[in-house]
């Protein structure tokens, strides 16, 4: 959860501005996915859980949100060019490479327990997200672009998630 939480704070906050330099700090925190995000940390902090009547259909939107990023994503596919190919496997390398570079080193250093530790390297290993597309998508920074590393990237992902397992199941011991 903390992963997730933290992965999707950097895409809305330090993502949108490295796609947008012109965004403004105080309205990329007011974006619906941050202040989402945040009432999301609140809440739980506080132990509140929604009513029935509340959770079902909450529940029942978030079900249908990525298959609808998916659905999105496969639309704008329909356009790339296959030119772009090789920009996409080296997105597809690049990202899952440097994030175990990066939890590797670091990981050991943060003092965490074997499972969270395990769950780094586990996260670490997987594709570029499909909110990089959103984030591309919404501020129309080449979508086609960021499509191809996404979709080449879930392809990359049967080769390099298990890397990211069996890091995380020799933590695990």
């Amino acid at each position: 959860m903390t992963l997730f939480v933290t992965s999707n704070l950097i895409h809305f906050t330090l993502g949108a501005r490295m796609v947008r330099r012109d965004a403004n700090l105080w309205g990329l925190l007011r974006s619906p996915m941050v202040l989402a995000t945040a009432a999301g940390v609140l809440l739980s902090a506080l132990g509140w859980r929604p009513p029935d009547w509340i959770a079902l259909p909450l529940r029942m939107v978030g079900d249908v949100a990525v298959p609808l990023m998916l659905f999105a994503l496969g639309v704008r596919l329909t356009g790339i060019s296959f030119e772009a190919w090789r920009l996409g496997v080296a997105g597809a390398v690049l990202r899952p490479l440097a994030g175990l570079a990066v939890a590797l080193a670091i990981g050991p250093l943060l003092g965490l327990g074997s499972m969270p530790l395990a769950m780094l390297y586990l996260f670490a290993s997987l594709p570029p997200a499909v909110l990089n597309f959103l984030v591309a998508e919404q501020y129309r920074r080449e979508p086609e672009k960021v499509a191809s590393i996404v979709l080449i990237g879930n392809l990359a992902s049967l080769a390099f998630v298990p890397v990211g397992l069996w890091l995380g199941l020799r933590v695990l011991g």
